[in-house]
């Protein structure tokens, strides 16, 4: 009898645990169903959009009111084009990757909401100096920085020493170090299609950016005037080339008869992969030029639609503070190439461990002291549209920056005027 009884006993404890499992098991599902679904359109491939995935599967787990599921759009042209299209048809996403230069249309549109609500003040304390000039546009945040670059030098380690080139402090002495070198079929400088990135940085060290405060178009003043001769000089007696219809430099610099190429800091993990065997690189900080450092600091940020429901909005938030968190901001920059989003997240020994260990990373962190970024303005798009097709006569044609330059500020002047008010 007591072996009856126990196995009864038994038989009663486990019949007790189905249930209160059978019985728990929908308020979970129940749970879960009842999540708030914030969708994020993203244009990351890649590996970067699997440490995106990885990234927002730690934010699901991490909490149980929101579930963020991303949406790749293949590239960010696709992604852009995406979002004009759902614009039109009202299907826009929670959130999505845009630059922080598409925020004015955006606004003027009506398609965006302000994160200050959401957010508060306080979050965006500890956020680099550098990106926080890119959160606001009249007086309120749209935008919230996230894959986040700088424009750096690539260099050839073994070409550096057998020529004996040291690393250019100055533009001067990158152009000196190409006439030297010129009769040995070596190239100082690859760039990409456009020198863009590399004309804005000149300009802003001559202390006369592209576009000022109003806005203003500074496009053929003498201070643009040279700084464009810096890199047009260069292309003339070959001492620089750009990428042509292939896009980035990295091939021409790859090559291996090249020193120094400039990009961005986001391609380092491509650079990784893509390197010839036997091929050694490092990374610098751009030169100076006027005595003075500048660097473009670029990439995508995040803002809200304002189709998106209260719900939605607080879900969002929710996910941008979690972004924002020491941990997941250094993930995301050892994973990714991009740079953390916060200067607690760089000052952190773990991350300092990271830099020591991956020398190539401390080129762009470096540079966020000096870096700056393109003010946003309605029209804006209009303007990169007309001054790449600018800098695109002059490395196809025969056309000069005084010929050049000239047209440029009247197209220019034009968009701004045409766009005053709106």
């Amino acid at each position: 009898m007591p072996s009856l009884r126990r196995l009864t006993q038994c038989f009663l404890l486990l019949t007790g645990i189905l249930c209160l499992s059978a019985c728990g098991h929908p308020a979970a599902s129940s749970q879960a169903a009842h999540r708030t679904t914030i969708t994020f359109w993203h244009g990351m491939t890649a590996d970067h959009q699997a440490a995106l995935t990885q990234l927002v599967n730690r934010f699901n787990r991490s909490q149980t009111r929101y579930r963020v599921v991303p949406v790749s759009q293949g590239n960010f042209g696709t992604l852009q084009q995406k979002i004009t299209v759902a614009a039109k048809s009202d299907t826009l996403p929670t959130i999505a990757q845009t630059t922080y230069t598409n925020v004015p249309n955006y606004v003027q549109g009506h398609l965006v909401v302000p994160l200050d609500a959401y957010l508060g003040k306080r979050p965006f304390q500890d956020v680099v100096p550098v990106f926080r000039q890119s959160i606001s546009y009249r007086g309120k945040a749209y935008a919230f920085p996230f894959s986040k670059s700088a424009r750096i030098l690539f260099y050839n380690r073994d070409l550096l020493k057998q020529q004996n080139v040291a690393l250019p402090a100055t533009w001067a002495a990158l152009h000196q170090d190409g006439k030297r070198l010129k009769s040995q079929h070596i190239t100082a400088l690859a760039l990409d299609q456009s020198f863009l990135t590399e004309l804005n940085d000149l300009t802003y060290q001559a202390g006369t950016p592209l576009i000022t405060r109003g806005p203003r178009a500074n496009l053929n003043t003498k201070q643009t005037r040279a700084a464009t001769h810096v890199l047009w000089d260069m292309l003339q007696d070959h001492t620089a080339t750009t990428a042509g219809n292939a896009g980035y430099g990295s091939t021409q610099f790859f090559a291996g008869k090249t020193l120094f190429y400039s990009g961005s800091s986001a391609a380092i993990p491509v650079m990784q992969a893509s390197a010839p065997k036997g091929f050694h690189w490092g990374t610098t900080v751009e030169p100076r030029y006027h005595g003075r450092q500048g660097t473009s600091v670029s990439g995508n940020d995040i803002v809200l639609f304002k189709s998106a429901s209260p719900a939605q909005r607080r879900g969002a938030a929710a996910f941008l503070h979690f972004l924002l968190q020491k941990k997941q901001t250094i993930q995301w920059a050892e994973k990714t190439g991009y740079l953390p989003l916060t200067t607690s997240a760089c000052q952190d020994p773990h991350y300092q461990r990271y830099l020591a260990r991956h020398p190539n990373a401390r080129a762009a962190v470096r540079s966020l002291d000096f870096g700056f970024q393109d003010r946003a303005f309605q029209g804006y798009p209009q303007y990169f549209t007309a001054i790449n097709q600018s800098l695109d006569r002059l490395t196809t044609t025969q056309t000069s920056p005084e010929q050049a330059l000239p047209q440029l500020q009247q197209r220019v002047n034009t968009i701004l005027r045409e766009n005053r008010g709106a």
